[in-house]
């Protein structure tokens, strides 16, 4: 988790180390990739690797991940070229980090599982879920200072701790002595036909998100439309295997399991709402509020960070609170409320102006992320204590699974719905403004009518959004354009003001219709959380 939000604050630092401009349309995809390759090789892994861990040894895999993961940061720091050549490598060496990075996240919670009891389950995911999020908040910091002093700083960071991690690991994490005479076999066609249709499916959305031809985004183009059919044949067929395989990867009666079933449909859902949130906030502050405000564009990231303290607060507070109070009342009471929480401030972080009263807006973020924490223990708890010990690692991974491709559905989903929000009105909007300012009008026109996504991305990353997409005409040293108003602090937070807010409206009421569809889910747990039948939790 550190690493991951070290790697968002810090993207400027690193395009500008290899000497890439982010934003120029050919780089895009590197962009997206850095963000999204590690991603997505956790999001197709989890699953193998936590039926691995039930079959060889869930420390032992454990184990490896951080000692893979640690090897992969130091060659990420290492990497020797620049330009694409540079970007192309450290992407690979992000992809082998996830690789380890799969490792952990399917073993861990297993691992945790395991050494608790039922009536304690609750309380150690919740502490589990504090360290990950303070890991997130860290990395923002950190980020923000390493990345001031040099961009291969932000990798070398993580290796300290991977190789703290990887010695204690192997010395204090051990398996029960596995039983050789049973056979292990690999599901290689169930692996094949789910790793390759997920990556069909994250790579369209990844492509589907850049403009394709004379479209703003693109999901017309024919390899977004044959990854994301062709991903989902391949989802489908491995439905098929699943059931009909002596050794599945992953066992399909486990969704007959209610709290299982109903605990995965919720923890999608809610990786969907929140994962939505935090990059519209991050826009939302970067990109409109902290420049209204006084903050430079280049100084955003870091404060967009700080300033969303009160999400991360909220998540601390109630993680081990409502964890410890699950394994006392069940996991009913505590996912229901969570969801209703989080449904009722997305709601009101729509009726607020995008030109806040930061302490209502830091409530509002607060109760989000209180709702969350509410949300989070206890439904691990019930999905890994209601199937039998022999498959936690598969069940931790197909956890690990929907968590990861919620978050990046709703990359794709919520950036898509605030693109073509935006689409409708922005280019008026700015072609008039541009105009205003004494730019030409032929200027105005193209620099209006390109992609959104250019815009956003400028925000998200830090950059004077105008100052980029102006700088390739040449505009702003032509006489009569008043440069300095063009580039200041407060006249694209007031161009892109009312196309937000309308994106933004469509966002979060997405976002609460689906807590209220995980509400109705998480009925479905039970009122309290056991040991599924022959569940062994000797260490």
């Amino acid at each position: 988790m550190l690493n991951s939000s070290i790697l968002l604050i810090s993207l400027p630092a690193i395009f500008d180390g290899l000497g890439l401009d982010p934003l120029a349309p050919q780089n895009i995809s590197y962009l997206l990739w850095m963000l999204m390759g590690y991603l997505l090789v956790t999001a197709v892994l989890v699953v193998t690797f936590g039926r691995l861990g039930d079959q060889y040894g869930r420390a032992k895999l454990f184990n490896l991940g951080f000692l893979i993961f640690t090897l992969a940061s130091i060659a990420c720091a290492l990497v020797p070229n620049t330009g694409s050549s540079g970007a192309l490598e450290l992407i690979a060496m992000r992809l082998v980090q996830g690789v380890g990075g799969a490792m952990l996240t399917a073993n861990s919670t297993a691992i945790i599982t395991d050494a608790f009891p039922a009536d304690r389950r609750g309380f150690a995911l919740g502490v589990n879920q504090v360290a990950a999020l303070a890991g997130s908040f860290l990395g923002l910091v950190i980020g923000g200072v390493l990345s001031e002093w040099h961009w291969r700083a932000v990798f070398w960071v993580s290796v300290p701790i991977g190789l703290w991690g990887t010695w204690v690991g192997y010395r204090t994490l051990h398996d029960k002595p596995r039983d050789h005479t049973r056979k292990i076999a690999i599901d290689w066609w169930g692996n094949l036909t789910f790793g390759i249709g997920l990556i069909g499916i994250l790579v369209a959305i990844t492509y589907g998100l850049q403009p394709y031809g004379g479209h703003i985004m693109g999901w017309t183009s024919p390899r977004v439309l044959v990854g994301l059919i062709g991903g989902v044949a391949l989802l489908v067929a491995f439905g098929v295997i699943e059931n009909r395989v002596e050794n599945p990867m992953i066992n399909m009666r486990l969704f007959r399991i209610r709290a299982f079933a109903a605990g995965q449909t919720v923890n999608l859902l809610s990786s969907m709402a929140r994962g939505g949130l935090q990059f519209m906030l991050i826009i939302w502050l970067q990109g409109i509020w902290l420049p209204l405000h006084g903050y430079s564009f280049e100084s955003t990231p870091l404060w967009a960070g700080i300033y969303l303290l009160p999400v991360t607060i909220g998540f601390l507070v109630a993680g081990p609170v409502a964890g410890s109070l699950s394994d006392r009342f069940g996991a009913r009471p505590f996912t229901v409320g969570g969801m209703l929480l989080m449904a009722a401030s997305f709601v009101a972080l729509v009726l607020i102006p995008v030109d806040f009263n930061y302490w209502v807006f830091a409530v509002l973020v607060f109760l989000n992320g209180l709702g969350g924490g509410i949300f989070t223990a206890p439904n691990t708890a019930a999905i890994m204590s209601s199937v039998p010990a022999a498959q936690r690692g598969a069940a931790s991974g197909v956890r690990a699974t929907f968590f990861n491709a919620g978050s990046s559905l709703s990359i794709g989903v919520f950036f898509s719905l605030m693109i073509i929000g935006l689409a409708n009105t922005l280019p008026s909007a700015m072609s008039t403004g541009l105009q205003a300012q004494g730019v030409s009008a032929s200027v105005s026109h193209d620099v209006a009518n390109l992609p959104p996504v250019g815009s956003l991305f400028a925000a998200f990353l830090g950059y004077n959004p105008i100052a980029e997409l102006l700088a390739p005409s040449g505009a702003l040293q032509q006489p009569g354009v008043n440069a300095e108003l063009l580039t200041g602090q407060t006249f694209f937070p007031h161009l892109i003001t009312e196309p937000f807010h309308s994106g933004l409206v469509v966002v979060f009421t997405a976002a609460a219709v689906m807590m209220v569809i995980g509400l109705i889910a998480s009925l479905f747990n039970p009122g309290r959380y056991a040991d599924a039948p022959g569940a062994d939790n000797e260490v």
